[in-house]
C-alpha cells in the first residue's frame, strides 16, 4: 500500500539526497511518519484548512485543500 500523499505536503527528507528514496516507500499496511512535515502552501505546519499536516493527515482525499 502506497499512499498519495498530497503534493503540497513537504518533509525534510526530501531535501536529503541520501533519503530521498526513503520519503515515499511505505511498510505493507502501515503509513509511516515523514518526520517534521510543513504544507507549501502555507510554509507552516497545518494546511489551508487549519488542520495538521502530516504523513498520515495528507493522504487522504476528504480533506478540502488536498490536491493529487
Amino acid at each position: 500500500m502506497n499512499p498519495n500523499f498530497c503534493r503540497h505536503l513537504r518533509s525534510k527528507k526530501m531535501y536529503i539526497p541520501a533519503q530521498a528514496d526513503e520519503v515515499v516507500p511505505v511498510p505493507e499496511g502501515k503509513i509511516s511518519h515523514a518526520g517534521h512535515c510543513w504544507c507549501n502552501r502555507t510554509m507552516a505546519e497545518v494546511g489551508p484548512d487549519d488542520r495538521q499536516v502530516g504523513a498520515q493527515s495528507c493522504c487522504e482525499s476528504g480533506r478540502a485543500c488536498y490536491q493529487e
